[in-house]
């Protein structure tokens, strides 16, 4: 980005803010309570929005910027519009990335010292692991990239992070404690809220994890109530898990990987059977721990159903494997990384120990002789194949040529190279004899899908990337859905409905084993590869059938804003089950009942936005609750019958030495606000915090559906300059950096403009710059009318353009409020701010007359009211200006009047008149094509005759009323050009017409989807002419043209008559020749000069003017000018001027002189009063 050459116009936005910002501060505009009086409180016309609290491990950034600012606009819309709001604002400091980066620090100065000493190079594999290459498809729902990544940019270090902030290595000491991150950030967080001009009520805010005892203890009484009501179980799950931190790895807790879960295999045990092959039995014959043991090579599969089609078994032969004993005794052999997960899973002996016998190369196992299960061969071999994959499954891989592309393809190549086989050593025996067994039938494809596919597609090796992606893409869904099992036991089954039951069967005959691991690598905070564990843990058991259907209920009456959002919660309550809440490390609530646990963030944030309600009478806005309680509660007196007093409604007054009126008062809080009329969040945050915060209102408010969250809004993320945030490439902005950059309002503009949907969204700077611009163009204008105010025109406000621009406001605020209402940010911004300026523009230039008064200053006050919750500050600066006295915050907003839609529309065909007879100005000075190229130009055309049509040519008119018969006959639908096309051949008048006819059927139906019915009808629904001839000063000026006839088409020639339509006038140019006469001005000093002007038949003393006021931009009032001739019209122009005599030796050109031209003699008269006089070549022009 170009540099701004000053800071001037940002300088003055922001001194404004801060003013503004004070005085909000004084008069505590955004503190709410709810009412004291029975009517209000039965009566709400309340409005209750909430964000979900950021984390406090930084500064906040541009991204929570963009979400949360849809709640700060929702609340200055619904605060003009009557409500009584509420926009409270909490920080959340539960879980591991405070004490992992606490932690961190410790370390780093325990091995580097302190400050530490870092080496210049240090090696990344402790950051930067593995990552894969596979192909995966994307999900809409689930997290992209690393929020931890992109926040610290390229740094390795936590304490390098921390020098990225702006701290000292002094201060980075203080943050090897967890308790100084939650002294430190929340401060931070509010004082860049508070310079952006949030509508907080900042008395309600808080910080989570038990360092506050009043937060502390309403999540223990939310836990204790979930636990009661069997919401929350006991027992052993499978779940991602950092075996670095020791417990679960959830979504709030990962560096990378967000919403990847538990992928389930079911791992097929094959036998290696004797004799062994040279290489492998020399392997085990040196190996104590092997010998005398059963060894399987483990292979994963999601098809287990497909084992009957088992011909052999792959193996990479450069792949490093490991040999390692299982609980009974076997040896396992696949690759170090699955064996890790699978000594999470109770595969081992030892719970996270692998006990390995040997490491192993693939090559060391080709070739080995294998008893597979559900295979119709009794003996299958290991053979080579070179694209197996490290990061997915155990390295191990079964072929089914008869349904997998990539097993056929590889297949082929070993039978038909026997370089190939020589190379690895594999004899004929172990490949040629082995065909494709069939087991599945598939439509289409018959009982050989993957053969049948590879010849379709010519795939001449394994190596044939994309066409072998194109054939497993064409039958492996196709298989699993529609395929038919052949083999005996579940022949005629389809392969969907027998995975589970094969699987099942498998496993307890001992030939498989279910084996997990996360879908996608994923990378807790703590840099830790992570596992699937199979671990005893408490959990919210979301899958519970009652619950689910409860949860269902919500959203059946949740307002989502959008269908992709609605369908993105249908997909997660569909296949969400069990989530662990607990965890053993971090920071937060400890488990009631259980307190080596504690709870983790994604579950301690649920309903929260109750505790909203209550927070400031008992907290008083101190973050930590350590403060004096307004009410004079203790933490300790919060028990549960307290709880279940202010928030449920039919529980009885508890045991308790709290007053019975505060009681009174926390519960009429709850009361009035609840429930949460929106909650705004970004949409990775649907697969998990905004569904489970469905799932936990119904359980704690199971009947009271009153009580169950409003709506959602779910946005995109924030790009910034149309690429992703990310320090590491410098296209990074913190709140306070764009504040200072662009100003409070002007970053708030850009914001709104960045986008609404759950598509990304892009702050472009650019526009943050123009925005800076826009807004301080807008403030200077409006202290020019207030200052200029007696000079603009009074009296009433009916002509033409004044009508127009009054329709034009009302409608404005309709079309702007209906925006404001979906919470359509960017539409609402172009409705009530772009193009409300724009109509202001427009009757600016068209009000050749003047503005009028009162519709100038009806506009300030309109356009203040429209842009109020976007730019409030700028917007209750202007409301200053205007002499209001009090608070634009407590402003309601503006009541459109009347709207005439049908002069708008007149004015829009005024402009789109006036653009077609630029254009058509245009063409006409363009030169006649010639082939010699010695064309000029014709000259500039002075007169326009302008045609209008009060009704169709006759073949147009036909045609009209045909297509009106058939929208009116086929309600609202035409039929295909063909059929029009007969119909209109079928004419007796349009024969001759064919060929623009259709044409024109093409352009009436382009315009009947953009204007609706009304292009049908065959007259225009106001007076053309009129509305021409009411703005001809306008169109005679912006031509530049010296007059304008307005014409009905039936006085025009033949062409004029067939061209010129209702709603298209047809214009025609022509040049008056007239005789060139210099204008004097001879008075000293006054900054006017001579000119040339030319003078045409019938031109009178005010036409030279207005043709003078052309050529001299100098004169802006024309009343000011006055004309005179020399009374010796030879001598007067020779002789010399006398200072303070201009006038004398002339004569003034009244009013109703006309003058005479002759053009053959080049001369020109005057007639006044029936005198002509000669007038030579010049005349006298003085400006008083």
């Amino acid at each position: 980005m170009t540099e701004r050459k000053g800071r001037a116009k940002l300088d003055f936005l922001r001194n404004i803010e801060i003013e503004i910002q004070e005085k909000w501060e004084r008069e505590k505009a955004f503190e709410n309570d709810a009412p004291t009086t029975i009517g209000e409180s039965t009566n709400k016309t309340k409005y209750f929005v909430t964000f979900p609290y950021p984390y406090m491990n930084g500064r906040l950034h541009l991204g929570h910027t963009f979400s949360l600012s849809k709640c700060e606009f929702a609340v200055g819309y619904q605060s003009m519009k009557g409500k009584k709001c509420l926009f409270p604002f909490g920080l959340h400091c539960t879980g591991m990335p405070i004490k992992a980066c606490a932690d961190k620090l410790k370390r780093e100065m325990e091995v580097y010292g302190n400050p530490p000493q870092f080496p210049d190079e240090e090696e990344e594999e402790m950051v930067k692991p593995e990552v894969s290459d596979e192909f995966i498809i994307k999900d809409k729902s689930k997290g992209k990239k690393s929020k931890a990544v992109a926040k610290t940019g390229t740094a390795t270090f936590q304490w390098d992070i921390m020098r990225s902030l702006g701290l000292s290595d002094q201060e980075i000491i203080k943050f090897a404690h967890a308790e100084h991150w939650l002294e430190y950030f929340p401060p931070l967080a509010i004082k860049d809220l508070k310079q952006m001009g949030v509508k907080v009520d900042w008395r309600r805010s808080f910080i989570t994890t038990d360092v506050n005892p009043f937060y502390d203890s309403f999540v223990r009484w939310q836990f204790t109530t979930l636990k009661e009501r069997k919401k929350i179980k006991f027992g052993k799950r499978y779940t991602v898990y950092s075996p670095k931190d020791g417990q679960p790895c959830m979504d709030h807790d990962r560096q990378t990987g967000e919403g990847v879960g538990p992928q389930e295999y079911t791992l097929i045990k094959m036998k290696i059977v004797e004799p062994y092959p040279a290489k492998f039995k020399a392997k085990v014959f040196y190996s104590s721990a092997m010998k005398g043991k059963n060894i399987f090579l483990v292979a994963a599969t999601l098809r287990p159903e497909t084992m009957f089609g088992q011909t052999n078994c792959w193996v990479r032969p450069d792949m490093k494997y490991v040999a390692f004993e299982t609980t009974n005794g076997d040896i396992f052999i696949g690759t170090s990384r699955s064996a890790r997960n699978m000594s999470y899973q109770g595969f081992t002996k030892e719970n996270g120990v692998v006990p390995v016998a040997m490491e192993i190369l693939g090559q060391d196992v080709l070739g080995c002789a294998l008893s597979a299960p559900l295979t119709s061969y009794k003996i299958i071999y290991a053979l080579p194949m070179l694209t197996i994959k490290e990061d997915k499954g155990t390295g191990i891989v079964t072929s089914v040529p008869s349904d997998a592309p990539d097993d056929i393809a590889a297949l082929r190549d070993l039978k038909k190279k026997q370089a190939l086989r020589e190379k690895y050593g594999i004899e004929d025996k172990m490949v040629l004899p082995f065909e494709p067994v069939p087991i599945i039938d598939i439509p289409g494809y018959g009982n050989l899908s993957a053969p049948l596919v590879c010849d379709e597609l010519k795939i001449q090796s394994q190596n044939d990337k994309e066409k072998l992606a194109e054939a497993k893409e064409k039958v492996y869904l196709k298989g699993f859905y529609e395929g038919i099992m052949l083999v005996d036991g579940y022949k005629g089954q389809k392969v969907q409905d027998v995975k589970k039951p094969i699987q099942k069967m498998m496993v307890e005959r001992g030939e498989a084993m279910i084996y997990m691991e996360p879908e996608k690598q994923v990378m807790s905070r703590s840099a830790d590869v992570c596992v699937v564990a199979h671990c005893d843990q408490w959990y919210l058991d979301y899958g519970d059938a009652e619950w689910k259907q409860q949860a269902n209920e919500a959203l059946k009456s949740l307002e989502t804003f959008c269908d992709e959002t609605r369908r993105n919660f249908e997909a997660t309550l569909a296949w969400l089950q069990e989530h662990a809440c607990s965890r053993t490390y971090g920071l937060g609530t400890r488990l009631p009942w259980d307190k080596q646990w504690l709870i983790e963030s994604l579950s301690d944030s649920t309903i929260y936005m109750a505790y909203y309600t209550v927070a400031h009478l008992l907290q008083g806005g101190v973050l930590n609750g350590q403060g004096a309680s307004p009410l004079g509660i203790k933490p300790g007196q919060m028990t549960r019958e307290v709880w279940d007093f202010i928030f449920f409604k039919t529980s009885p007054f508890p045991k308790t030495d709290i007053p019975k009126e505060c009681l009174q008062k926390l519960r009429r809080e709850f009361e009035y606000w609840y429930p949460v009329d929106v909650r705004v969040s970004g949409k990775d945050l649907v697969p998990n915090h905004l569904s489970y915060y469905l799932y936990n209102h119904v359980a704690m408010w199971p009947k009271d559906s009153g009580k169950w969250p409003q709506a959602v809004r779910a946005n995109g993320h924030l790009l910034l300059n149309s690429e992703k945030m990310s320090k590491s490439t410098g296209n990074f902005l913190t709140l306070c950096q764009a504040i200072d950059k662009f100003s409070a309002d002007g970053m708030r503009l850009a914001l709104a403009d960045a986008g609404d949907t759950v598509e990304d969204a892009n702050f472009v700077e650019t526009m943050a710059d123009a925005g800076i611009l826009r807004l301080y163009t807008w403030v200077e204008w409006v202290k020019e009318m207030i200052a200029n105010q007696n000079n603009l025109r009074t009296g009433p406000a009916d002509t033409f353009n004044d009508r127009v621009f009054a329709s034009e406001m009302n409608a404005g605020i309709l079309k702007t409020e209906q925006h404001y209402d979906r919470m359509m940010y960017k539409e609402a911004l172009k409705c009530g701010f772009f193009e409300y300026q724009a109509a202001k523009d427009k009757y600016r230039e068209l009000a050749i007359e003047g503005m009028h008064r009162d519709l100038v200053f009806q506009f300030i006050e309109k356009q203040t009211l429209l842009l109020a919750p976007i730019c409030p500050h700028l917007c209750e600066y202007t409301w200053g200006l205007l002499g209001k006295t009090g608070s634009l915050m407590k402003a309601l907003w503006p009541a459109a009047g009347p709207v005439d839609e049908i002069l708008i529309r007149s004015s829009q065909y005024l402009m789109e008149t006036a653009h077609d007879l630029r254009l058509r100005l245009k063409a006409y000075l363009q030169p006649p094509k010639s082939k010699k190229g010695d064309t000029k130009p014709p000259a500039k055309p002075s007169h326009c005759n302008i045609y209008v049509a009060k009704s169709y040519p006759p073949w147009q008119h036909s045609a009209l009323s045909l297509l009106g018969k058939h929208y009116k006959d086929n309600k609202g639908a035409l039929p295909d050009n063909k059929v029009i096309a007969t119909e209109l051949g079928a004419l007796p008048e349009l024969k001759k017409y064919m060929k623009k006819a259709m044409p024109f059927v093409a352009m009436i139906k382009e315009n009947l989807e953009k204007n609706g019915p009304r292009v049908l009808d065959l007259e225009l629904e106001f007076d053309e002419r009129t509305v021409v001839m009411e703005n001809l000063v306008y169109l005679t000026n912006s031509l530049e043209l010296e007059q304008i006839d307005v014409l009905f088409a039936t006085e025009g020639d033949d062409k004029v008559k067939e061209d010129c339509c209702p709603g298209k006038p047809f214009s025609v140019f022509r040049s008056e020749p007239g005789v060139c006469v210099s204008l004097v001005n001879p008075q000293p000093f006054n900054g006017q000069f001579s000119t040339k002007v030319e003078i045409r038949q019938g031109d009178s003393g005010d036409s030279i003017i207005r043709r003078l006021a052309k050529v001299n931009r100098l004169i802006k009032d024309l009343s000011r000018v006055k004309l005179m001739r020399y009374e010796d019209p030879v001598q007067g122009p020779r002789q010399v001027p006398i200072l303070g005599r201009e006038e004398q030796g002339k004569l003034p050109v009244s009013n109703k002189s006309v003058f005479n031209v002759n053009l053959h003699e080049k001369k020109v008269t005057l007639v006044d009063n029936s005198l002509t006089v000669d007038i030579g070549d010049s005349l006298i022009y003085l400006v008083n």
